[in-house]
């Protein structure tokens, strides 16, 4: 399924105004909390300021381009998830995979196999978590959900909720090891992270 985007940002933008907000409501168990909300522009203004100070210090430039530790982790984009730091890894030594939900996609296993073939990584992990706002929840609830928040166009989408967690994690582990395009030797396990503690469990081991 190719998704198509349309429409413009609303009135607003450009401001560099902060203004409290909450997260739009989720499925139940998932956290709703008070945030507070920027204007787009003026975080990109800040984040590409602040860029100029990490360039004084810039450290990285000797790095090779593969995965110095072998490895590769598909895991989700939520921002409570510190992909290098939990492992103990450092840049350079692992390639990391986001998307919403960690799910096993198409551009994935595209990825997943430029990434085996050409930038030896050896080793994967499917690492969703604990506390998603996928998990419990069907593609027809994410779409009733983004209607009532105005959004249109997206009848057709798949979105890869997960009514059940466990069992999406292990039928994405069993795609990846299903794809002849992945050497055979690879290793790949299913993690699941929990947010609140931050420990690691293996769903399905190698």
């Amino acid at each position: 399924m190719v998704f198509g985007c349309t429409g413009l940002l609303g009135s607003g933008v450009g401001t560099g105004a902060r203004r409290p907000g909450t997260l739009p409501s989720g499925p139940a168990g998932v956290a709703t909390v008070a945030v507070t909300t920027y204007d787009v522009y003026f975080v990109i203004e800040e984040l590409l300021s602040a860029n100029e100070t990490y360039v004084e210090t810039f450290a990285l430039d000797g790095i090779a381009p593969v995965a110095a530790r072998g490895f590769a982790l598909v895991t989700c984009m939520d921002s409570r998830i510190e992909p290098l730091t939990m492992l103990g890894l450092q840049p350079g030594d692992a390639k990391i995979l986001r998307n919403a939900g960690a799910r096993v996609t198409s551009d994935v296993i595209r990825s997943l196999v430029l990434a085996t073939r050409f930038l030896e990584v050896r080793e994967i992990a499917v690492m969703q978590h604990t506390n998603c706002a996928l998990a419990d929840e069907s593609d027809a609830g994410v779409r009733a959900r983004l209607v009532e928040l105005g959004t249109e166009g997206v009848e057709a989408w798949e979105f890869l909720a997960m009514p059940d967690p466990d069992a999406a994690l292990v039928a994405d582990v069993a795609r990846l090891r299903g794809c002849a395009q992945l050497p055979a030797d690879v290793l790949i396990e299913g993690w699941r992270y929990d947010v609140r503690t931050g420990r690691i469990r293996r769903v399905v081991p190698a």
